[in-house]
């Protein structure tokens, strides 16, 4: 239901949400959100853009979250990168179709539900309600945590 964008910028957040106020390279986001590289760039663009993370260059740089993880949810990141299109006219193209016909208004309730649904859950949430990390992780050591000088240049196990 989502893109493979919004997917994308999800992961970087819930990285990112680990440890608000601390800047992740974007090799080390690539790496523990697993996000092939150069898209991922793209996509931290857009949440640049969005005013929802920054970017600090040089040593010791990265990217970091702008915006507080209690007030930060889902539908947020959705929209800065790929918004839900919600249907509102008719998508037939049928000039005679005044209002939606009953099967795409069906299909923007549930469109409309599910931007509810995304706005209902806040990163700070996300980080409460998980063991050891936002993401289906299944060893420890790969988990998102402590930017440091070093956890730049470490190799993560695959």
């Amino acid at each position: 239901m989502i893109s493979k964008t919004a997917e994308y910028a999800l992961r970087a957040i819930a990285c990112l949400s680990t440890n608000p106020g601390a800047a992740f390279s974007a090799d080390v986001l690539a790496a523990r959100s697993k996000v092939p590289r150069r898209y991922l760039h793209r996509v931290l663009q857009d949440l640049v853009s969005a005013e929802i993370v920054r970017s600090r260059p040089g040593p010791g740089g990265g990217y970091e979250l702008v915006i507080d993880i209690e007030r930060l949810n889902i539908l947020d990141i959705v929209n800065a990168v790929s918004p839900i299109e919600r249907i509102k006219s008719c998508p037939l193209g049928l000039p005679f179709h005044i209002t939606l016909c009953p099967l795409h208004a069906e299909l923007d309730r549930a469109y409309a539900a599910t931007e509810e649904a995304f706005k209902s859950v806040t990163f700070s949430e996300l980080m409460k309600s998980a063991t050891f990390s936002p993401l289906c992780e299944t060893s420890p050591e790969t988990v998102c945590v402590e930017p440091t000088e070093a956890a730049d240049s470490e190799v993560l196990p695959s």
